[in-house]
């Protein structure tokens, strides 16, 4: 009886295991979750060899309790070529900005807010560990109001509540400008395989758009000057107040796809936290986790793939041709 899933057409795998293998033939009919190749076959299992490069690890399993293949270390490739992927593309390929596009959270975020704070002399300090506490809620008015609300008001805040959403949007103002020069003087780099993995998309067609609970202006300062205008100009962005409510809700990704005119189900998301996976399947899209400095311990089991990062070439971890592999038919009974 033959394998029961599939793998992306454009993908080929090298398998380790004690088990015996036929290395003569392309593997056929296997599929790939975020974290096992999952099969159905008494049979042996055969893979190609060939010119490639590492794009991630995952864990063999029997579906079935049966089969040649028992325990393997499975080692995901991608092919190496410089042609045009072989397998459908997404429609849109959306990317998170904080801790995506560029790791920013500890040394940009959290130094900028700690600047206002002090240089409005309120008194507050946010240590690395209690700003990872605090990223569990998405934007940065609603992280202060919510740290506000629970340890209690600074003596030179307002009393009233709407005077106090005017002090939050000030200090949220400063803490902007503050951040934006930063990046403006490229302080904090882009993570490894983001520009390459940009261009994929751009010249292949697919839409791309970066969807954040971050303020527009930063969104827009890092797009501007991390990729440059030429990439900038191809770029969506839908950050900060543009939907009412922020992820884990899905209202930024289904405003991306419903202004790019695009399915939700043929886009793909890069995103680095569990509130933005969870926006991102709420949106019922696919979603590839790059995990950052702040996300690495968080919970990832509903992504479609996890990774440390999106890797340039020797270390590529992944490709556009992935992406669109995720968009295939995945699961059998």
């Amino acid at each position: 009886m033959a394998a029961t899933a599939t793998i992306s057409h454009s993908s080929l795998i090298t398998l380790y295991s004690n088990s015996q293998l036929n290395t003569s033939s392309v593997l056929k009919n296997t599929f790939l979750s975020s974290t096992s190749l999952v099969y159905s076959s008494s049979s042996t299992i055969s893979i190609n060899s060939c010119n490639t490069k590492l794009c991630g690890a995952v864990t063999l399993k029997s579906r079935n309790g049966r089969g040649g293949i028992r325990g393997g270390r499975l080692v995901c490739l991608v092919a190496s070529s410089s042609s045009a992927p072989s397998v459908n593309l997404p429609k849109a390929l959306m990317f998170d900005c904080d801790g995506v596009l560029v790791d920013t959270e500890k040394d940009g975020h959290r130094i900028s807010f700690n600047d206002t704070f002090a240089e409005k002399e309120l008194g507050v300090t946010w240590d690395v560990d209690l700003y990872g506490e605090l990223l569990k809620i998405g934007g940065g008015k609603e992280r202060m109001t919510a740290y506000f609300n629970k340890v209690g008001w600074p003596e030179k805040a307002p009393k009233s509540e709407e005077e106090r959403k005017e002090f939050i949007a000030s200090l949220h103002k400063r803490k902007t400008e503050l951040f934006m020069a930063l990046i403006e003087k490229k302080m904090l780099p882009l993570r490894p395989g983001v520009a390459k993995l940009i261009d994929q998309a751009l010249d292949n067609g697919v839409k791309v758009a970066v969807c954040s609970t971050s303020n527009e202006k930063a969104v827009t300062a890092i797009v501007s000057f991390l990729l440059g205008p030429k990439r900038a100009e191809q770029i969506q962005i839908y950050a900060g107040d543009v939907v009412p409510r922020k992820k884990p809700d899905p209202a930024i990704y289904l405003l991306a796809s419903s202004t790019l005119g695009v399915d939700p189900s043929s886009c793909v998301v890069i995103e680095d936290s569990a509130i933005g996976l969870a926006a991102a399947k709420a949106a019922g899209m696919k979603c590839i986790v790059t995990k950052s400095g702040y996300t690495a311990e968080e919970d990832f089991l509903n992504a479609d793939a996890v990774f440390d990062c999106i890797g340039d070439p020797p270390e590529e971890r992944f490709d556009l041709s992935f992406c669109g592999s995720l968009l295939e038919k995945q699961y059998v009974s």
